[in-house]
């Protein structure tokens, strides 16, 4: 599952055309079985469903009633905002919510100064993606703004939101349709919609977290259930044509529900870490292979198996000569020292 087309089992039906995002990938939550995929491993600028790591980090690090006190700082922004008022007072969940709800970079700046930072919270994003096996993915900003060397692919979004899935609070706030979080002091409180147009417009929906920078062109998330079954699409550098990336979330989930059950799968998303653990854990081995560049390739890898055999032999080879300029080298000096013995009996 590296650089590759669409990604299919033997027999399966076709991809609905209308999926037309440069690389995406459908998978089970509950199985962490992946039953499509088109590039999977793609690394492209992922926009604001990275903020879907922030959280995560957010929610391990934090407990949901801290409070956060909104600056000047975070209310100016660029990009999207939740509206957070400065000089009131949330809650971590409140500022979690515009996080999520309105895709807000404004609540994405405070959770990181909350976490002690932006360089501090990009550090803890990276190291939880590598404890997840997210290979995939480097954070450069906590919103999702583009900075240098953001990446992440459509198979490492897919496995960070189900790891979030699993936290009831991350769940429960992707879910909401609406929310109400604290104004102004003096006035009504702040009204957050969820800018996933698959909560209102699919039966089961469960949430998700959609995207845009100029960079990264349209990122979306979106999970459902029905009949037991839970499904998340992940579609990464799309555009809304020739529909818009919620329909082709929705093709892709409508794909996935019409499969058997016990459908062949196309490989796996990664073991996942416990979601409440803090400390450092093995970084677990990827059960979907992944196209590696020969400059990333272990000596001993992909590229390394015969080079390494080469120097083996080159050692062996150099050692015998070694061997043999030595033998020829003692011998030389026996045969000079015979010489001098017999030059000093004959004067």
């Amino acid at each position: 599952m590296g650089e590759c087309g669409v990604l299919t089992a033997p027999g399966a039906p076709t991809v609905p055309t209308k999926v037309a995002s440069t690389t995406w990938i459908l998978a089970e939550l509950g199985s962490g079985n992946v039953l499509a995929a088109k590039n999977p491993h793609g690394r492209h600028r992922p926009a604001s469903i990275i903020k879907v790591l922030t959280a995560l980090v957010a929610i391990r690090q934090l407990d949901m009633t801290d409070t956060i006190t909104i600056t000047q700082a975070d209310a100016g922004m660029e990009g999207s905002k939740a509206g957070l008022v400065p000089g009131v007072t949330y809650t971590v969940r409140e500022v979690l919510t515009g996080l999520l709800l309105q895709s807000g970079n404004d609540a994405a700046h405070a959770l990181a100064r909350k976490l002690g930072g932006t360089q501090r919270t990009l550090a803890r994003m990276n190291r939880l993606a590598h404890e997840l096996g997210a290979r995939d993915t480097r954070a450069a900003t906590p919103s999702g703004l583009d900075g240098p060397g953001m990446s992440t692919s459509a198979y490492d979004m897919a496995l960070i939101f189900r790891t979030a899935m699993r936290n009831p609070e991350f769940a429960e706030i992707v879910a909401m349709r609406y929310a109400e979080i604290p104004g102004r002091p003096d006035g009504p409180a702040l009204k957050l919609y969820n800018d996933n147009d698959v909560l209102r417009n699919y039966r089961g929906a469960l949430g998700g977290k959609t995207g845009y920078t100029d960079d990264a062109r349209h990122t979306y998330i979106a999970a459902a259930e029905r009949d037991g079954r839970r499904l998340v699409a992940v579609l990464m550098r799309g555009e809304n044509r020739p529909d818009p990336l919620s329909q082709q979330a929705t093709a892709l989930l409508d794909y996935g529900f019409r499969l058997d059950e016990d459908a062949q799968a196309v490989g796996h998303l990664t073991p996942m870490a416990s979601p409440t653990s803090t400390g450092e854990t093995p970084e677990p081995q990827a059960s979907v292979p992944e196209k590696t560049s020969s400059s990333e390739s272990s000596l001993f890898g992909t590229v390394g198996g015969p080079l390494a055999l080469l120097t083996m032999a080159a050692v062996a080879v150099f050692g015998v000569l070694g061997v043999r300029q030595h033998r020829a080298k003692v011998a030389a000096a026996a045969r000079r020292n015979n010489a001098e013995v017999t030059d000093d009996d004959h004067p």
